[in-house]
């Protein structure tokens, strides 16, 4: 086996913590916050997360600017792609039933480093979604009173004129904020009738929207005399895709409740679906009342709803639905600061965020210390900062979440099963209990010999046949066998899952590669046409090639919770839409989005590294490993070692378990 240079060691350990995977305990279901939300619960959750202000602003917005009445193709195409997300965030809640969403779900797959780069994007996501919706719902409110709020704080407080700053301190927002965090900190169930009582009120909204809207509507407002369907064609109806594709972020909240969930085995895969299919099937039905109400061309982007009523003579109705929108932003406000406390739980658990963090209340049973310190730190934003600027920043953490999700389905999907430590016969009291599999470097020894031949455990993968011959099952992540007379001199000597686990990153790089050229090929980067042509072959046949070869291998399969279908078709495609949907970004974002990654870097190497309980564990001393050994005579031995660091001499010493003594008495007996 190759070695490294001695100068290369310490290098070689640095990579090894930052791409080191979460351990988890057994029992999934064990957790110090309080498992009360049924699926109801959930679904509310995810509808408020997904229903808020961008069905009253951004329908109005896209319909006028991008997409006229074809927004309603916009909204099928964005939440298609989103539904490809909603699987695999689903998969994992239902599999993984642990607070940390994103962060979670990339620290069991991916590695360290990653999951705190994912972790750290989400809770600025967080805070500026929160504070974007405070002054969103703010600014809705101080509309319906005609400004009286902002020129009575302008006149009598104070105003600023300093770039990156509101023209004033919005205190309306700031105080929703805090408000919303003190009664969040009163525990789950408060904050999940509090989301109750406004997305009810919300849907009962909607409908009346609907019902009022379709009475209301002249087919005429689509004619060619109005500009046609489609005004602005294909293009158009893609571009409005990108930014209908934002309206759905928030299923996520699902996920990250999934701690708190009785059953998130079948709660959050079923929440997920429901919320997904009515928030869509909310955006469609309504972007077609609002086009058909008035002319397109004549929407008002920031309150398109309420003045489509107005103009119509029903300012009653306009007001109703001014009241659905408030009570509408105040769903999302409420899932804002109930996703980000516990994102920043599981991080401060993990060791990688600061331990503060880290507390529940005994009483509430939720992490009261992060609630308060982030609902206080998204107050003081909404207070002080211009957030137009900043909205565009909160697509490009959400996407980068997403990318990594689905990557770390494909990666624990042909991944095999790692046992803790928990399951070895050294932390269990009694002596006959199962012990943990030997390493893979100790399976079996060459079949023409008569030396001892050894197995991973006793349990139904030990296959007693014949001495003579035996043959290995296909596991998972293993060329699957209709292929190995093909690939198997390619990649029949990679250990199982090493395989996906590059062609994963191909996907990624390949895909990346992809969207860059079909973005800036024609106009930034000024590629002939056959230069163009022969790049995007390149690359598309580079993508099919790792899905390719992910295909080939063994999946895991379990029946027993929800599994995204198509892998790894389903992940791949998400993959790509996700870049694509990044590579639209400003310039100015992606700069600001490497500040912040920066900060984050500087976080994890001053304190994370140092305190994570990963770490921690590595140092710990090692349980005993046992292995079971078949003797030619037919007798099963067990070898019990213990597990040195690297670069210290195993002792070892020869056990025979409790099982096996009356065999291996006959056999001395008979000899």
């Amino acid at each position: 086996m190759a070695t490294c240079p001695r100068g290369c060691a310490p290098a070689v350990r640095l990579c090894q913590k930052l791409n080191r995977l979460k351990t988890l305990d057994g029992d999934m279901m064990a957790t110090s916050l309080k498992r009360c939300l049924s699926t109801l619960d959930l679904t509310l959750m995810g509808v408020g997360g997904m229903v808020g202000s961008g069905l009253y602003v951004l329908t109005g917005t896209v319909a006028k600017d991008t997409a006229g009445p074809a927004v309603i193709i916009s909204f099928i195409f964005a939440g298609i792609a989103s539904l490809l997300a909603a699987f695999c965030y689903a998969e994992f809640g239902a599999s993984i039933p642990k607070t940390g969403s994103a962060y979670m779900f990339t620290y069991v797959s991916v590695g360290e480093l990653w999951a705190f780069l994912i972790g750290w994007n989400v809770i600025l996501e967080n805070m500026i979604g929160g504070a974007a919706v405070a002054r969103a719902w703010s600014g809705y409110l101080d509309s319906i009173f005609n400004h009286a709020i902002q020129n009575f704080t302008e006149t009598h407080i104070m105003q600023w004129h300093v770039p990156f700053l509101a023209h004033y301190p919005d205190l309306l927002a700031a105080g929703i904020l805090v408000v919303a965090s003190v009664f969040i900190s009163f525990g789950v169930q408060v904050s999940s009738y509090l989301n109750h009582i406004f997305s009810s009120i919300s849907m009962g909204v909607i409908v009346f929207i609907l019902v009022f809207g379709f009475v209301l509507a002249e087919p005429a407002n689509w004619s060619q005399e109005q500009g046609g369907f489609a005004p602005f064609g294909l293009s158009g109806i893609l571009a409005g895709s990108a930014t209908c594709f934002y309206a759905f972020v928030g299923f996520d909240v699902i996920a990250s409740s999934s701690e708190e969930a009785k059953n998130p085995q079948k709660a959050v895969p079923i929440a997920t679906a429901i919320s997904l299919g009515l928030a869509a099937t909310a955006y469609i039905l309504v972007s077609t009342v609002l086009t058909l109400m008035v002319p397109w061309r004549t929407l008002d982007p920031n309150s398109a709803l309420a003045d489509a009523f107005f103009r119509r003579g029903y300012s009653w109705a306009g007001i109703i639905v001014a009241v659905g929108s408030i009570c509408a932003m105040n769903t999302v406000l409420l899932c804002n600061l109930f996703s980000l406390p516990r994102i920043v739980y599981a991080m401060a658990e993990d060791g990688l965020f600061f331990s503060i963090f880290a507390r529940v209340n005994p009483l509430t049973k939720v992490p009261v210390n992060a609630i308060l310190v982030f609902g206080i730190l998204m107050a003081a934003m909404a207070l002080m900062f211009d957030l137009e600027a900043l909205v565009q920043f909160l697509s490009i953490g959400t996407l980068l979440a997403y990318t990594f999700v689905a990557a770390s389905v494909i990666v624990l999907r042909f991944q095999p099963e790692k046992t803790t430590s928990k399951d070895t016969t050294s932390t269990s009291p009694n002596p006959n209990a199962a012990a943990s599999p030997a390493p893979l470097e100790s399976q079996a020894i060459s079949e023409d010999t008569d030396e001892p031949k050894q197995y991973e455990s006793l349990s139904d993968k030990i296959q007693l046949v014949d001495s003579q011959v035996t043959r290995e099952r296909r596991g998972v992540g293993q060329l699957k066998a209709c292929w190995e007379p093909y690939l198997d001199r390619l990649v029949g000597d990679c250990e199982p899952g090493e395989v996906v686990a590059f062609c994963v990153t191909g996907l990624i790089v390949s895909s990346v590669s992809l969207c860059v050229v079909l973005e800036f090929g024609n106009n930034e980067l000024q590629l002939p046409v056959w230069s163009f042509a022969m790049l995007l072959v390149i690359f598309s046949l580079a993508l099919i090639l790792s899905l390719a070869l992910i295909w080939v291998h063994e999946p895991r399969k379990n029946s027993k919770t929800f599994q995204v279908p198509l892998v790894p078709l389903t992940p791949g495609v998400s993959i790509l839409i996700n870049i694509f949907l990044m590579m639209k970004l400003s310039l100015l974002t992606w700069i600001r989005f490497t500040v912040w990654i920066a900060i984050g870097l500087f976080v994890y190497f001053g304190y994370g590294i140092w305190h994570s309980k990963e770490g921690k564990r590595e140092l710990q001393p090692k349980d005993m490993a046992a292995r079971y050994v078949v003797l030619p005579s037919g007798s099963l031995v067990e070898t019990v070692q213990s597990v040195q660091p690297d670069g210290q001499v195993d002792t070892s010493g020869h056990l025979i378990s409790s099982a096996s003594i009356p065999a291996a008495e006959e056999c001395a007996e008979k000899r």
